[in-house]
C-alpha cells in the first residue's frame, strides 16, 4: 500500500468549496430561516491542505469506529473525524446503551469487531446481569445493556492500539469531488483550528445522515421529502436508583395506558420502550418520548427537539416514580447530548435492500453481515390505530422466527457508481421498512467493519468500490471473525436491476 508523505500546503476555497470545482460552489445563507428571501453571501480564503492518510472516516459512531479500527488493523493509515468529544455515537452520546437482536434465537449473528466489543464489555463487568450470565455460561448473548462510559473508553483504547488518528470536535463541511468520475479527492473539515482540506484515496461516510455522500453529490432519499412521513426520534437519558427486585417491566404497558387515562402525559403516546437495565448496579437507560415531526436534516427542528426531549424525560421520570413499583426514588443523571435519530437520509446504492428481501429471509453471495431484527418502524402519530400498527408489525407480521435471518449485501454500502466512497450505518441503501430493522447499532458496527475492510482491499488491489471483488472481501471478513454462512461466493456484487 502506498502512503504519501504528509504535506501542508494552502488551497483557495470559495463558499466552503474549492475554487474552480462546480461540485463545491455552495451559497451560504445570510440568515436562517429567511432563505426564502434569496440572499446569499460568498467569500474565498486559503486553507491548509493535509495528505498522508489512506482512509478518512467521517463520523465516530458504531459504524465509523468499526470502519476505522478494522481498516487500521489491516495496515491502513486512518483518520477518524468526529463532531463530538467521544466515540460510540448513539450508544454513548445519545445514551442508547442497549443492543439486542444479536442472535437468531439459536446462534450468535454478531461477529468480528461487534462481537469483540460485546465480549470485552462482559469481561469488564460493564454490562447488564442477563448478558453477563449468558457470557459466563458460554451461551450466545442475545441482548446486552452496557455502561456508556465503558464503551467510550473501550473504543478509545481500540483506536489507539490500532493506530487510528482520531480528531474530536471536527466535522466534514464540504467535499472536493469529481461528480462525473464519481471520485472523492478530499474533504473540508471544520474545527477550532479552522478549515482544513484533507486528501486521501478512500473515504467512508459514517455520519448516519449521509452528510459526506450528500456533499459529494451522491443521490439519496430523505425522510419527509422523498417519503410522506418521518419516524420520530427520542432523546434518551441515564437513570439511577431503581430497585430491580421490585421493578416489573411486564406491567409497564398497562400502567402507561392508566396514566394516559388519568391525563398524566402532555402527549398520549402509547409506544414507550421504557426503562432498560444497562449495568451491574441500579442504573438504566430511559427510551421514552417520541419527538414527532422532527426533521433530522434541519438545525431548527433538531434544536426544538432537544428542548422538548429534555422536558419529556422529566415527564417520564415522574411517571415511573408515581406508577411503577421500584422507581419511587428514580433519578435522572443525564440526558443525551445527541438525539436518538431513527430516520434521515438513505443513499441510493448499487443495491437497495427491500422489504421483499426481508420477507423472503434472503441471503446473498456478497453479504457482509447477517441480521435477524424485526421491522421496527416507530409510531408516526398518537392515534391508537398507529400503535396497533406498530405492535402488530414488530411482534407478529413478518417477524423472524427462531433460526431465521437475512443478509446485508455489500452493494448497500456503495453509492451507485462511486469509485472510492463507502457509507456505513443508518444511511445505508435500503427501503424504509428494512432500514427500520438494520439501523440498529450492532448491524451498523458490522457494516462499518465491512466498509473499512473494503476500502483497504480497494487500495491494495486497485479495485473500485463499485466493482470490488466481493468473494475476496467476504473471505477477509471471515478471517477477522465475521459470521457469513453463505456457501456460494461471487466476485461481483448483487445489484439492483436498472
Amino acid at each position: 500500500m502506498k502512503i504519501s508523505t504528509t504535506r501542508r500546503s494552502f488551497l483557495k476555497t470559495s463558499a466552503f468549496g474549492l475554487a474552480g470545482s462546480a461540485a463545491l460552489t455552495r451559497a451560504v445563507p445570510a440568515a436562517e430561516p429567511p432563505a426564502s428571501m434569496g440572499k446569499t453571501f460568498s467569500f474565498s480564503r486559503e486553507i491548509p491542505v493535509e495528505e498522508g492518510f489512506d482512509v478518512i472516516v467521517a463520523g465516530g459512531g458504531p459504524a465509523g469506529a468499526a470502519a476505522a479500527i478494522c481498516a487500521a488493523r489491516l495496515g491502513a493509515k486512518v483518520l477518524l473525524v468526529e463532531g463530538l468529544g467521544c466515540l460510540g455515537g448513539t450508544g454513548t452520546s445519545a445514551l442508547v446503551s442497549y443492543w439486542f437482536s444479536l442472535t437468531d434465537g439459536a446462534r450468535s449473528l454478531a461477529g468480528g469487531l461487534c462481537l469483540e466489543l460485546i465480549q470485552t464489555l462482559c469481561r469488564e463487568n460493564a454490562v447488564s446481569p442477563n448478558a453477563l450470565e449468558k457470557f459466563q455460561q458460554g451461551l450466545p448473548v442475545g441482548s446486552i445493556g452496557f455502561q456508556p462510559e465503558s464503551m467510550k473508553i473501550l473504543l478509545d483504547r481500540l483506536c489507539h492500539d490500532a493506530g487510528v488518528e482520531v480528531r474530536f470536535f471536527t466535522r466534514v463541511v464540504a467535499a472536493d469531488a469529481d461528480r462525473e468520475q464519481r471520485r472523492v479527492r478530499g474533504v473540508i473539515t471544520s474545527s477550532v483550528e479552522g478549515l482544513r482540506c484533507i486528501r486521501a484515496p478512500a473515504f467512508i461516510d459514517a455520519t448516519g445522515d449521509g452528510v459526506l455522500a450528500d456533499l459529494c453529490g451522491a443521490p439519496a432519499r430523505a425522510a419527509g421529502r422523498d417519503t410522506p412521513k418521518i419516524m420520530p426520534p427520542t432523546l434518551c437519558a441515564a437513570l439511577a436508583d431503581i430497585d430491580w427486585d421490585r421493578f416489573g417491566k411486564k406491567n409497564q404497558q398497562a400502567l402507561v395506558e392508566q396514566a394516559i387515562a388519568d391525563g398524566f402525559f402532555s402527549q398520549a403516546d402509547r409506544h414507550v420502550p421504557g426503562v432498560i437495565r444497562n449495568g451491574p448496579g441500579n442504573t438504566a437507560m430511559l427510551n421514552a418520548g417520541h419527538l414527532f415531526h422532527t426533521d433530522a436534516l434541519k438545525t431548527r427542528s433538531l434544536s426544538d427537539a432537544m428542548v422538548r426531549g429534555r422536558q419529556l424525560v422529566q415527564e417520564y421520570a415522574a411517571f415511573y416514580r408515581k406508577y411503577m413499583p421500584g422507581c419511587e426514588k428514580l433519578q435522572v443523571l443525564a440526558t443525551g447530548s445527541l438525539l436518538g435519530i431513527r430516520e434521515s437520509r438513505r443513499i441510493l446504492g448499487e443495491y437497495e435492500l427491500n422489504h421483499a428481501d426481508f420477507k423472503a429471509r434472503r441471503h446473498f453471495p456478497d453479504q457482509i453481515a447477517v441480521y435477524s431484527k424485526a421491522i421496527d418502524i416507530h409510531v408516526y402519530d398518537l392515534s391508537p390505530e398507529e400503535y396497533k400498527r406498530y405492535h402488530a408489525e414488530y411482534t407478529q407480521l413478518d417477524k423472524p422466527k427462531r433460526g431465521e435471518s437475512y443478509g446485508l449485501p455489500y452493494g448497500i454500502l456503495v453509492p451507485k457508481g462511486w469509485t472510492n466512497l463507502w457509507v456505513a450505518g443508518r444511511c445505508n441503501s435500503s427501503d424504509v421498512k428494512v432500514n427500520g430493522a438494520i439501523r440498529d447499532q450492532p448491524a451498523c458496527s458490522m457494516m462499518g467493519q465491512a466498509a473499512g475492510t473494503a476500502a483497504v482491499q480497494a487500495l491494495r488491489s486497485g479495485q473500485q468500490a463499485c466493482n470490488l471483488d466481493t468473494a475476496q472481501l467476504v473471505e477477509t471478513l471471515r478471517k477477522n471473525g465475521a459470521y457469513l454462512p453463505q456457501t456460494g461466493l461471487s466476485q461481483t456484487m448483487t445489484r439492483t436491476s436498472a
